[in-house]
This record gives structure tokens, C-alpha cells and sequence, in this order.
């Protein structure tokens, strides 16, 4: 067997849940960085959307969701909640709760928050923690955190603070079509000091939805967008865009200092992204006026495969701009781009580190993953020393691999 992973990515062996055994007790070794979760896939569940959040205690929490054939996931997803009190080193589950999908992590005011919805296509819910996640808030009513009846789609995506606001990128489901074709891109939004688990704190902007013309009838959608505030203090929404031809890109739709309105161009608000047609996170660096994103581009040798399934490398990448990317480090490589992937990664700045989760597909010494896509890990990875990384830093052999 053949993987590669650098010394730059902090690795341990796993202390915390696997969940129930079948078939065997799997080798964890064989995955990268720190194992959080496991899931075997001849359990017919797999891990999805992995979310990640430092409590003011210095606890980090983590978070995923299940889905696959065997899951909940059509109809009340559950989502895990692990801790861990030593820098992310052991991890421990300390609940499993249903009713939980596509969710991010975030902390406001003391309090820890999962925000996503309850099923696939599901209405729009927040959650509240006071206990670093082992209890939530139950989502009863629109005074309880039922935010948004109906059918949206959405991924652990940033929340952040702008302008007196909280903001977080959504897509509902109500155009016409299949996946992706579906999605209206919208931000919603609430004031800082507002009761976040009340639908009336959060103000929704005006859904966009794709244009069949756009990239010569090739864009087939947009997704799973990044809140973001511009060079020019703008909020912005920067989202994954499907597109299989040619280079891969990300959209970014223009946000109203309201947050009730939203506007595109495509001629000149499609930009080149590495990894853009898979789900990623950016976030911007105070220390070195730099935008961060970790993404999965599309290597050299896999460049005949279709972009949207090739997750096998991570890369951390960075603009000053959010218009220009460069590849800074291939963080992780696996040559197999079919049944290895670390992706839907979510991370954040922990000093002169990026901590960061992923849904991990990787061997177990159970048959490991069915394919990249259906994850069998989540696994915690720490960056040490991000902002001096180079490509001569990343996983052996990757740097040739850049074109």
C-alpha cells in the first residue's frame, strides 16, 4: 500500500468512540492525523460534514453528521459530538442526538452553537449548548430555533461577525431540476445581540438562482457558500460551483449591508479557485492580511477524472484578494483518487496553527471506504506553522504534481 502523508500534520493515535464494531476492530493507524470517529462501511453509514469550534475554556468540539443507506439521513439525520481537552490530541463522544444535518459549529456570546437543518432538504435549524455540547436546546417552534420551514441545502460553512451581524451562507432547494440545479444561493443573517434561536432574529436575502447560459450552458450549480468580508468591506458569498470542463471556480454573489438583497455578475464574479468545485472554507488571517482556504484541487495525475469526485489531496492555498489563489502546501496526497479523500474540511486559526477536521476516507483493516465520496473517519489534523509553509513542505512527491 502506498500513502503519503507529511510530518507537517500532527499525528496520534486515537483515544475516544469508534461506535459499534462490525467485523472486526479496525486499524486506525492506517488513516492520517487523529482519528475522531470511525465508521465501518459494512455499517451502511457513513461520516459527513464535519464541523469544528474552540469553547472559551480552550475545549474543542467537533461534530458530524451520518448518511448512507442504513442512515436517517432522508428523514432525521443523527449528528455525533465529540470533545477533546488536551489540543485536540484525544477525543471523546459525548452525544448523539437526532434530528441534525449539514451543520456548522460555532460559539457567540459563551454559548455553543450547531446550526444546519434536520434532514436531507430539510428546514434551516439552530441548537444551543451551555455544556460544550453534551445538551442542546430542543427545536420546537419558530421561538425554539425552527429558523426556516421548508427545503434548504447547506454544509458546516463559516458564521462570522460583520457589521453588528452574525452571517452564514444557505442554499434552499426550490428551483427546478436535480442536484445542484436546485440551489438558490442566500445569506442569512441576525444581530449579534438578538436571540439566535428565534426566527424573527434572522433576516433572509432574496434566493439567486443559477442561469442556465452561464459558462455556455455548462454551470450546472452553486453551493455550500463561504461568508466573507471583502477587500472592499463588502459581505460576500463565495460558493462551490459544479462545473466539469474547464478550470475549477467559485462564485461570488455580492451581499447588502441589509442582508435582505443579493447580486451577480457572471462575467466577472466567476473566479479561478483551486478545489473549487468541491466543498472548501475560507477564512481571513488579521495576522498576515491573507485569506486561508483549505481545498481539494485536481492534481496532475488525476486531471482526466471529473473534477467534483477528486478529493485525494488537500491543499492549503491563499489569496490577498479573494480573486487570485495560490497553491501554498499540499497538506495531504493519496495516489488512489477513487476510494481515498479528505474532504468537507472545516478548520480554524489557533495561533500559528490551523486545527482542522475531515471527512476522511481512508483503509481501516475492514475493507476501508466504498469510495472517496462515502467517508469512513473523521479526523483531526494540526497545521503547525501555516503561514511559513511552502510546496517543498507538502506530501512527498506533490510538488511536481502542480500544474
Amino acid at each position: 500500500m502506498y500513502r503519503t502523508y507529511p510530518a507537517l500534520v500532527f499525528v496520534t493515535a486515537l483515544s475516544g468512540f469508534f461506535g459499534p464494531a462490525f467485523g472486526g476492530e479496525p486499524n486506525t493507524s492506517l488513516a492520517p492525523g487523529t482519528v475522531i470517529s470511525h465508521m465501518p462501511a459494512s455499517a451502511g453509514r457513513y461520516v459527513g460534514s464535519p464541523a469544528i469550534a474552540v469553547l472559551p475554556d480552550g475545549t474543542y468540539a467537533a461534530s458530524h453528521d451520518e448518511f448512507g443507506p442504513e442512515s436517517q439521513y432522508y428523514t432525521n439525520a443523527y449528528t455525533r459530538v465529540f470533545n477533546s481537552h488536551d489540543h485536540g490530541e484525544t477525543w471523546t463522544q459525548v452525544t448523539r442526538f437526532e434530528g441534525a444535518l449539514w451543520s456548522s459549529l460555532f460559539v457567540h456570546a459563551g454559548a455553543l452553537y450547531l446550526m444546519g437543518t434536520h434532514k436531507e432538504y430539510g428546514a434551516v435549524l439552530i441548537r444551543r449548548s451551555m455544556d460544550s455540547g453534551k445538551t442542546w436546546t430542543e427545536t420546537r417552534d419558530a421561538v425554539s430555533g425552527i429558523l426556516a420551514p421548508g427545503e434548504y441545502h447547506t454544509a458546516p460553512v463559516p458564521v462570522i461577525e460583520f457589521n453588528g451581524r452574525l452571517w452564514r451562507g444557505f442554499e434552499d432547494a426550490n428551483a427546478p431540476g436535480g442536484w445542484g440545479e436546485r440551489y438558490r444561493s442566500l445569506m442569512m443573517s441576525a444581530p449579534v445581540d438578538a436571540d439566535l434561536l428565534r426566527a424573527d432574529s434572522w433576516t433572509m436575502s432574496r434566493p439567486l438562482c443559477r442561469d442556465t447560459t452561464w459558462l455556455d450552458g455548462t454551470f450546472r450549480g452553486w453551493l455550500e457558500g463561504n461568508a466573507v468580508v471583502s477587500p472592499q468591506g463588502e459581505l460576500v458569498n463565495v460558493l462551490r460551483v459544479d462545473y466539469k470542463p474547464g478550470p475549477e471556480l467559485a462564485a461570488m454573489v455580492h451581499i447588502s449591508a441589509d442582508g435582505k438583497e443579493a447580486s451577480f455578475d457572471h462575467t466577472r464574479d466567476l473566479r479561478p479557485f483551486p478545489g473549487g468545485s468541491k466543498k472548501f472554507t475560507i477564512r481571513w488571517d488579521p495576522v498576515a492580511k491573507t485569506y486561508w482556504a483549505l481545498s481539494n484541487p485536481v492534481l496532475a495525475p488525476h486531471k482526466e477524472l471529473n473534477p467534483t469526485s477528486v478529493r485525494n489531496a488537500l491543499a492549503l492555498i491563499s489569496s490577498p484578494d479573494l480573486t487570485t489563489w495560490e497553491i501554498r502546501c499540499i497538506v495531504l496526497y493519496h495516489p488512489d483518487a477513487e476510494r481515498h479523500a479528505f474532504q468537507y474540511v472545516d478548520w480554524l486559526f489557533d495561533g500559528d496553527d490551523l486545527i482542522a477536521v475531515s471527512r476522511t476516507a481512508s483503509d481501516d483493516g475492514l475493507g476501508g471506504a466504498p469510495r472517496g465520496h462515502d467517508a469512513n473517519f473523521m479526523t483531526f489534523h494540526r497545521i503547525r506553522d501555516f503561514r511559513a509553509l511552502t510546496l517543498a513542505d507538502g506530501a512527498a512527491g506533490t510538488q511536481a504534481m502542480i500544474r
